[in-house]
């Protein structure tokens, strides 16, 4: 069984915010929501500026609080490796939403369900990758089987120094970021 991951090569975004847009438009997410964002993060004091742009969405933890609070077991790890909700099962409680440490997921007010990224699963089933990584201009989004040796997103992390978001919160996220720029200038 395959174990899905994305890695966010962060050298690579230029922020146009293409994989907002084909997510919000292969997924039917409301205009005020979000399953998947870009952030603009600025560090120093002019004249010694950085910015990086930060891609963020559902992590797909293995060790997922979303999961763990929800009472309808509407919040769920799919066998391969993706958290997922079966809004059929969601009463929209919102539990999931505050357990989540990365402010993924939001209630979809027309439908009265939680919602987050899904990895596009019904497009992974198909053979096709999620839309925010068909879409990217700049290659910055890579999506795979961790547990394939010779995917890329495995050859990534195998060569690359990487880290996830939020480590300390101990979720063992499923999103890569590599190529960071350096916490601070010098």
């Amino acid at each position: 069984m395959p174990k899905y991951v994305m890695v966010i090569d962060q050298s690579r975004c230029i922020g146009c915010m293409a994989c907002v847009v084909a997510c919000k438009r292969e997924n039917n997410v409301p205009p005020e929501q979000f399953r998947t964002r870009v952030l603009e993060l600025v560090d120093g004091k002019f004249p010694r500026l950085r910015s990086e742009m930060r891609a963020e969405l559902c992590n797909h933890c293995d060790h997922a609080p979303c999961v763990t609070v929800c009472p309808t077991e509407a919040s769920y790890k799919a066998a391969d490796g993706t958290v997922q909700i079966d809004r059929s099962r969601c009463v929209g409680c919102k539990a999931c939403i505050a357990a989540c440490p990365y402010d993924a997921r939001y209630i979809n007010e027309e439908e009265g369900y939680a919602d987050k990224c899904s990895f596009c699963r019904d497009r992974v089933r198909e053979g096709r990758k999620p839309a925010c990584v068909a879409t990217c201009i700049g290659g910055s989004r890579i999506f795979g089987d961790r547990e394939d040796p010779d995917s890329e997103v495995s050859r990534l992390l195998r060569r690359n120094s990487y880290r996830v978001l939020k480590a300390a919160a101990g979720t063992e996220p499923n999103v890569y970021y590599i190529n960071q720029y350096p916490q601070k200038l010098s």
